[in-house]
């Protein structure tokens, strides 16, 4: 199984809207006889992979895969069907499949004959599958924010200079996880500041072999991005977000825009409404890169699934704070994390943190 779950996570930045699957099918002899993964949305499943792989050795075998086998028909076949037609023995599965419109494999198996076990390491398959998990939960994507700060939790120095507060392995890092989102998020403050490209590029890999994420910029008054923004360039689509009220008629045939209603506050867009719309383009994961304003508000409307900040041994003693105003105003509000992993790189700390509340697993 956790050969399947490595697997799973060659298909990060590929597959959406779909989940990444790896898959291991062993003999009758319990030797492995083929292997796959889910490689992009529309193509094979993972077991259809692994089947092909191992061809006549699957019959009497065992299937081990990282979610539950679909049992419907969609732009592919159902998984279930597959394997029962293969004549697989056994299915071990880590994570039951929490889609309404695909759940139920197990079942089929089951009726069909093959014995059926799930839960193998399903904590370590859940993390894997993290993004796609709480899209379904949660009917929206699962939301990554990112920062890099000094010690003393300033992202920039007074005068707004920013470059480079972490170092060239965090930086580099920050490209790893862009590439594995389907959309990234910055704020009008962002945009007008940094004039940021947003495209991941990773050393070693083709830009034919890296899935460029959407490079969406929230700009409520529709000011902040101008013609000749490097945000605008052919690297990766774009998608302006601004207020339904707001006059942007110069972006017109810049880049698409995405009309929103302002927040209740009346400060920026409806976080909820932008998720929402993100969504219904087929987005299920997103990276926040910032800035202050934008990350205080999506923390303030409990829409942040995991924090990744790379702490530099650096101190300025002024300038913006990482985070902004969250709707937070006494120490019993304070947002508490568990810390996941922590890593360093060149001199950086990266210091990996989940809200405390109840995890994928447990609501599955």
């Amino acid at each position: 199984m956790r050969r399947a779950i490595e697997l799973a996570a060659r298909g990060l930045g590929h597959t959406s809207p779909n989940p990444v699957v790896g898959c291991v099918v062993l003999d009758s002899e319990g030797r492995t006889a083929g292997e796959g993964w889910h490689q992009r949305a529309g193509g094979p499943h993972a077991e259809i992979h692994a089947l092909r792989a191992a061809g006549e050795r699957a019959r009497g075998g065992t299937a081990l895969v990282t979610l539950e086998p679909c049992n419907h028909t969609g732009r592919t076949g159902p998984c279930a069907q597959a394997l029962i037609d293969a004549g697989i023995a056994r299915v071990v599965y880590a994570v039951s499949d929490p889609n309404p419109t695909a759940t139920g494999g197990a079942v089929t198996l089951a009726e069909a004959g093959i014995d059926v076990e799930g839960g193998l390491l399903a904590d370590e398959a859940t993390a894997g599958n993290e993004a796609w998990l709480t899209s379904v939960l949660r009917g929206r994507p699962f939301v990554l924010w990112k920062y890099a700060a000094t010690l003393d939790g300033r992202i920039a120095a007074a005068d707004g200079t920013s470059r480079w507060i972490s170092s060239p392995q965090s930086r580099a890092d920050v490209h790893r996880l862009r590439a594995a989102a389907d959309a990234v998020i910055v704020g009008s403050g962002t945009a007008r500041a940094d004039d940021p490209q947003l495209g991941a590029r990773i050393s070693g890999l083709s830009d034919d072999e890296i899935s460029q994420p959407l490079r969406v910029v929230v700009d409520s008054g529709a000011t902040a991005v101008k013609a000749g923004a490097r945000v605008l360039d052919g690297t990766a689509p774009t998608l302006v977000a601004v207020a339904e009220d707001a006059d942007a008629a110069h972006l017109e045939g810049l880049a698409p825009l995405l009309r929103l209603p302002r927040a209740v506050d009346g400060r920026g867009l409806s976080i909820p409404a932008l998720l929402q719309a993100l969504y219904a383009r087929d987005i299920r994961s997103v990276l926040l890169e910032g800035g202050p304003t934008l990350a205080g508000a999506f923390l303030a409307a409990q829409a942040v699934d995991k924090v990744v900040g790379y702490l530099a041994p650096v101190l300025l003693g002024a300038g913006p704070a990482a985070v902004g105003e969250a709707g937070i105003t006494t120490i019993a509000q304070a947002l508490r994390l568990d810390v996941t992993d922590t890593e360093r790189l060149g001199p950086d700390l990266r210091i990996t943190a989940t809200p405390i509340r109840h995890t994928l697993h447990e609501e599955n």
